[in-house]
This record gives structure tokens, C-alpha cells and sequence, in this order.
């Protein structure tokens, strides 16, 4: 019996160590050739689990569609040409936007765990609305 305690709580303690990180590549071009894109746009991962934004090519940033985000997140804000990493500890819908090229379509969208409904389209400009719509339609929202 105690043997199996220990084991829970060490299992319990080792939990974070089982995180991932991700990484998204902010990009004026995609191996695609599409413009103004973060690669990957979609991404799929677990609570715990963090994305570090890369600032592979100059003049982007990463920043949350803040009128889009689950309730109690607090959002984020990178400068241009900065690199940032976000720990994701619940589940949801988080989608981010490149502020200097949002009107050009450059959105994603990061899916947590197993989130209830998605969020409806927020404040967004130009391109930027139907590559949303088409990332939440992905996520299977």
C-alpha cells in the first residue's frame, strides 16, 4: 500500500516533466509560398504543454486575438522580431495573430486539450477572417 502511494506521488511530481515544447515559425513566406503565414498555423497540444514563437524572419510578432480567448487567460504580446515562449495550462481555443500583418491573413490558431465550444470570430481585419474561420473549421469547431 505505501509502495503504491510513493509511486502515485512521484508520478504526480513527474507530471510537468512530461511537457512538450512546440515551435511555430513566424515566416513572410511558407514552404507553400503563401505569404505572411505562422507555420505551423494549426497546432494541436496537451495542458502543460508550451509553444515558442520563433522569430525566423524579421518584422513579425505573436500576439493573442484577446476577444477570442478562453476566459481567465491572461493574453500575450511579443515585439517584432522577438522570440517568445507560452506555457498553455488549460484547454481551449487560442488564437494569435502577426499585428504588422494581420489585413495579409497572418493568424493561428492553438487547440488545447479538449475544448468545449470555439470562440466566434473576434476583432479581426481583412484576410485574417476567413483564414480564422478556415483554422477553427480544422480544429473541428
Amino acid at each position: 500500500m505505501r509502495f503504491t502511494a510513493t509511486l502515485a506521488a512521484a508520478i504526480t511530481l513527474a507530471a510537468p516533466a512530461f511537457a512538450e515544447t512546440h515551435e511555430i515559425r513566424m515566416l513572410s513566406r511558407g514552404a507553400d509560398g503563401a505569404m505572411m503565414v505562422f507555420e505551423p498555423a494549426y497546432l494541436e497540444i496537451a495542458p502543460g504543454d508550451s509553444v515558442t514563437f520563433l522569430a525566423t524572419e524579421k518584422s513579425h510578432n505573436t500576439e493573442t486575438v484577446d476577444d477570442m480567448l478562453p476566459e481567465g487567460f491572461e493574453s500575450w504580446k511579443g515585439k517584432r522580431d522577438e522570440e517568445i515562449t507560452v506555457t498553455f495550462d488549460a484547454p481551449g481555443y487560442y488564437p494569435y495573430k502577426c499585428k504588422p500583418h494581420e489585413a495579409m491573413g497572418m493568424v493561428g490558431l492553438i487547440k488545447v486539450g479538449e475544448p468545449g465550444s470555439a470562440p466566434k470570430i473576434g476583432k479581426l481585419r481583412g484576410k485574417a477572417v476567413p483564414v480564422m474561420k478556415e483554422l477553427l473549421a480544422r480544429a473541428g469547431s
